[in-house]
């Protein structure tokens, strides 16, 4: 069916396909979906055949609404939901929308509501005519997503009428042949941070990414380029995930009058609406003018549609979205754009892990076609390269056992998201199995919110994690020895003169929040210990203490700027990354089936990006290129 198909085709393709008994009331697009309203719901739930069958011959995602006044009313539907729903689900919460004819459940084990192949939520459905929408309840409280869920609760009449608009727009025609496909690169060339591209097609043009660059305030992306201009006339956003390199600046096109979609997983929209506030906030404390204000960030949660692993989803009449896990951080995604049909494909592989970690599955390089890539190069450089695991994690437990013994205290500048995790999970076999004495292991700032996110979505957590937490109720992200650190500089005085322990603390960088008290309190003790195990940027307080500055710059309680001497051990070990080593890197290219004919090194300071694009250019006979900022590449 070619995309250009009325609403009245496409209402009289659905009525002839199917049964006589089954009534279509309505077809209406909602974003990349095709709604059919109906008023026997019940009757399309028994063939659980149908719906696919239907969705594969419109080459579209269906979704079943009943239409109003066809549902039990929502007292008898809780009882008869209860009913089906083993008792073993855990059924917490039921709420009902009778507009839309859905009924979200919320539950501790969700796989149980939805039962084998779907069979219990099509039971729900011709049992009680409601359409059963089904979340997990957070092993861990997490207010974040709480708060997304009740907002876009709160704003599901607004979201529905803005989903339409974006379904007529996705599904309209295209108005010219696509004959080439651009893309302009905004920020991260030749640097780390302020990733932000445009895709531009005859009749589309997308943003990929919108980020920040660390330690350098003001460095944003190009956005004023004449390629991503009227930012009011950008057709969609794609965000790979949620670091703030990617994505501090996207409530920025809401200011300047952006109302389109943003695609992105869910677990990427929740983070994403966390470490934004925080950038509000840090900004705010440090006495800087915020970008954006947090109704900007709502809106942009607002606007995000959440898409799965694997899903191809329309989001223009000439593209087609793929997202696949790159393996970075949770929810991180290689965006695969399906350009025209089958004139281009291309890749931005966002930030990948390639090997599994603790924490993900490694990073997917399993493209249908991918002639162009544009790929990251945080470690290209000859030389860079990641301890093997088992021996980082031994540093790791080396460092902290000899620092506990001399009475001293570990601090970890660590990110909120990934990195954190991952070490919540090396410190607690460590202290399970005797490798490590057990010891409180604090976490400051943002960590304990970010990790309860991650509890919430083990679905996108390695296989075996994923299999300990949801069936063997064994979650390590719960052990005891994890304390929040929620009593503010009073608390922190007190660990800081108290028994060894383990803190984690934000911001990653050493570029402000709670990191700067703890190096305040426990810098001047030479035996304490400051343990990196994540990317310095250039330009970073990280960067500077990592490469042996001990005399830095502190703002002094009186607002005048003093100096504060470093006597502390300072290690640095290497393995924790969420990015790929050289040889990652390389791995991930070389095991690609097809490769691309192309690839845009990105992401990466100059050496890095100069040196990965040879490297790749030399070996897989490929055409590499490392941009600068403000180039534009045609393809074809």
């Amino acid at each position: 069916m070619s995309d250009d198909t009325t609403h009245s085709d496409i209402y009289d393709r659905i009525t002839s396909e199917a049964p006589s008994h089954l009534d279509v009331t309505e077809v209406q697009y909602e974003g990349p979906e095709l709604v059919i309203y109906t008023e026997t719901p019940r009757e399309f739930a028994e063939d659980g055949d149908l719906l696919g069958d239907i969705a594969r011959s419109l080459r579209k995602r269906v979704t079943i609404r009943p239409a109003p006044g066809t549902q039990s009313s929502p007292t008898e539907a809780e009882t008869t939901i209860r009913e089906i729903v083993p008792d073993d689900a855990q059924i917490q919460d039921l709420e009902f929308y009778p507009t839309i004819g859905e009924v979200l459940i919320e539950a501790k084990k969700p796989g149980l509501v939805i039962g084998r192949r779907g069979g219990t939520l099509r039971e729900i459905t011709q049992q009680v005519g409601w359409n059963a929408e089904v979340v997990r309840t957070p092993p861990i409280e997490s207010s974040t997503v709480d708060n997304v869920r009740n907002f876009l609760t709160q704003e599901r009449g607004e979201r529905r009428e803005f989903l339409k608009q974006v379904g007529e727009q996705i599904h309209g025609s295209p108005r010219k042949d696509v004959e080439w496909v651009r893309v302009t690169t905004l920020g991260c060339c030749r640097e780390v941070g302020r990733a932000s591209f445009v895709l531009h097609t005859p009749n589309t043009r997308v943003l990929i990414d919108c980020g920040d660059k660390p330690g350098a305030e003001g460095e944003v992306p190009y956005l004023h380029a004449p390629e991503a201009m009227p930012l009011t006339d950008i057709d969609a956003v794609v965000l790979t995930h949620a670091h703030l390199d990617h994505s501090a600046l996207l409530p920025l096109l809401f200011k300047y009058g952006y109302n389109g979609p943003i695609y992105t997983t869910e677990p990427t929209r929740d983070l994403m609406g966390l470490l934004q506030l925080d950038y509000l906030s840090v900004a705010s404390k440090e006495g800087r003018s915020p970008p954006y204000s947090s109704e900007q960030v709502r809106q942009a949660i607002m606007h995000t549609i959440p898409v799965e692993y694997g899903d191809v989803t329309d989001i223009a009449p000439d593209i087609k979205l793929t997202m696949h896990n790159a393996g970075h951080i949770l929810g991180s995604a290689s965006a695969h754009f399906h350009v025209g049909d089958g004139f281009h494909n291309v890749v931005f592989s966002g930030d990948v892990h390639y090997e599994p970690t603790r924490l993900f599955n490694g990073a997917v390089n399993d493209f249908p076609r991918a002639e162009t890539m544009i790929m990251e190069s945080t470690y290209g450089r000859r030389g860079d390269f990641q301890t093997d695991t088992a021996k980082s994690e031994a540093n790791v437990h080396q460092i902290i056992h000899e620092t506990y013994k001399k009475d001293g205290i570990t601090v970890i500048p660590a990110f909120a998201v990934g990195r954190s995790q991952e070490l919540m999970l090396v410190l607690e076999e460590a202290m399970r199995e005797g490798d490590l004495p057990t010891m409180p292991v604090y976490l400051d700032g943002m960590i304990r919110e970010a990790t309860a996110i991650h509890t919430a979505y083990p679905e996108y957590l390695r296989d075996g994690l994923r299999q300990r937490i949801l069936h063997e109720d064994e979650n390590p992200f719960i052990a005891e020895q994890f304390r929040q650190v929620d009593g503010g500089q009073e608390m922190r005085e007190e660990i800081a003169s108290g028994e060894p322990c383990v803190i984690l603390s934000t911001s990653g960088m050493v570029t402000g929040g709670p990191i700067m008290s703890w190096l305040e309190l426990l810098g001047p003790n030479p035996n304490n210990t400051l343990l990196f195990v994540g990317y310095q940027a250039a330009g970073t307080l990280g960067r500077r203490i990592q490469s042996g500055h001990t005399e830095i710059p502190m703002e002094g309680r009186s607002g005048r700027a003093n100096h504060l001497t470093l006597a502390f051990r300072i290690e640095s070990v290497s393995g924790f990354s969420g990015h790929a080593d050289r040889a990652g890197l390389k791995k991930y290219v070389k095991e690609m089936n097809p490769r691309p004919e192309t690839i845009l090194c990105v992401h990466g300071d100059e050496q890095a990006t100069d040196q990965l694009s040879s490297a790749l250019y030399q070996q897989y006979n490929v055409r590499t290129y490392s941009p600068k900022n403000l180039e534009t590449f045609r393809f074809p």
